[in-house]
């Protein structure tokens, strides 16, 4: 490969770039693309496998560019076959809907969504896509009630289309978990299978999860399962996803690519990249007859608080003097928080019981709540906290979707003891 030699100044972001550096007495070669500096001593680059390194300008002897970036390159269009069954897509951006900016290095929402699925060889095989819709594009730490009501607005209008069977949203991970409780909650009747799946590596890496994660999104959207799930990698390996029920998952690591795990419950699928499903649990099964109906609208004076040692009883009175609705409280082993001492939440509970809903979830992640075990949760309970045997985020979603339909308090702590979307763990592990 012909390579131009030039200075530092002379690089265009982007460009490929290869380094020969002189580090610890010993000359070595490095390839990137050349990507902004904060610091102008220092050479950044984003290697193969998408993390970025620097090296201070003196210890470089040489610096010579591959390949220039191409400019105004034009997607090419997706062949796409009429023959097979279509679905639609939701993009609200995420790092599977991200591109690489070379001014910073990093992944930031990318429009350009015929370059995404380009890029995913073998996708246009599985499902035609009848429809792109981008409600917004924004990192999911954005992501509020808003964004849920407009993804659920529109999977309902996509769903409730005969040509399409199914939805797959594509949505960052950092609240996803979030996003699918929501949307289990506001879609009612659902007939067709509702999927959200994402990156937790860009598809510019080579360990990118995208992949895979899009491949199997597509063929459990195409399935006979119509509940609301996420799926993604089972495992740190491009072996197989699993389908999880958006109501019963959480994002347990910051990073692995098999972050999202079934809580107190067991996955409903494994689905592997050449279409074969492996059912696990049951689920509700496909009906196109039905009408999916919507109720989005969203009570947002709800909040979830982390019991810990010392924590004040004035952090819940804070929130009744705001005209809260409805809090979660994240206790501590069984669902417990201080009820004796200068720190006892005992007569903050009572009077936030007679204003909103209180209710109690454990801040750790596997076992169940349980008021009967200890004197603490007996008095909670008393006091009119509701032990609720789901995730903390499940639960705050659906403590502000049932204050929006429904004004009679006591009406909705009755909904709340209520299944409405698999919320409910079936399965406690010991």
């Amino acid at each position: 490969m012909h390579c131009l030699v030039m200075t530092n100044t002379d690089v265009e972001l982007g460009s490929k770039v290869r380094l020969a550096v002189k580090q610890h007495g010993k000359e070595e070669e490095y390839e990137g693309a050349y990507i902004e500096s904060p610091d102008k001593s220092f050479i950044l680059i984003k290697i193969k496998n998408g993390y970025n390194i620097g090296f201070d300008k003196k210890d470089v002897l040489k610096l010579d560019v591959l390949e220039k970036p191409k400019q105004n390159e034009k997607e090419e269009e997706i062949a796409q076959d009429k023959k097979l069954p279509g679905i639609a897509l939701i993009v609200t951006g995420g790092t599977i809907a991200s591109k690489v900016d070379y001014k910073t290095g990093a992944v930031s929402p990318n429009p350009e969504i015929s370059a995404l699925l380009k890029n995913v060889p073998g996708l246009e095989k599985i499902a035609r896509i009848n429809a792109i819709e981008v409600p917004f594009l924004e990192l999911s730490g954005n992501l509020g009630p808003e964004h849920w009501k407009k993804i659920a607005k529109k999977t309902q209008e996509l769903l409730n289309k005969p040509e399409n069977k199914g939805v797959v949203i594509l949505h960052g991970t950092d609240t996803l978990h979030y996003t699918s409780a929501a949307l289990s909650f506001m879609l009612k009747d659902l007939g067709k299978p509702v999927v959200l799946t994402y990156s937790q590596r860009s598809v510019d890496r080579g360990s990118t999860d995208a992949f895979l994660n899009l491949k199997c999104a597509f063929h459990v959207a195409l399935s006979n399962m119509a509940e609301v799930m996420i799926v993604g990698h089972a495992t740190t390996d491009d072996n197989y996803c699993y389908a999880i029920l958006g109501s019963k998952v959480r994002k347990m690591h910051s990073s692995r690519r098999d972050t999202f795990k079934a809580i107190n419950s067991e996955p409903l699928a494994k689905i592997y990249e050449n279409g074969n499903i492996e059912k696990i649990s049951e689920c509700k099964k496909r009906n196109e007859n039905e009408k999916t109906k919507l109720e989005n609208d969203f009570e947002e004076k709800v909040a979830i608080i982390k019991a810990y040692p010392g924590a004040s009883p004035e952090i819940l009175e804070y929130y009744i003097k705001k005209g809260y609705k409805g809090i979660v409280i994240e206790g501590t082993g069984f669902g417990h928080v201080a009820v004796e001492g200068k720190n006892s939440w005992l007569p903050a509970v009572k009077e936030a019981c007679k204003k909103m809903v209180v209710c109690m979830t454990t801040q750790c992640i596997f076992g169940r709540v349980d008021s009967k075990v200890y004197a603490y949760g007996r008095l909670l309970e008393k006091a009119g906290v509701l032990y609720s045997n789901m995730t903390s985020e499940a639960c705050y979603v659906k403590i502000g979707c049932m204050l929006a339909q429904e004004k009679d308090l006591e009406k909705v702590k009755h909904l709340m003891q209520e299944s409405i979307a698999h919320e409910f763990s079936d399965r406690i592990i010991e």
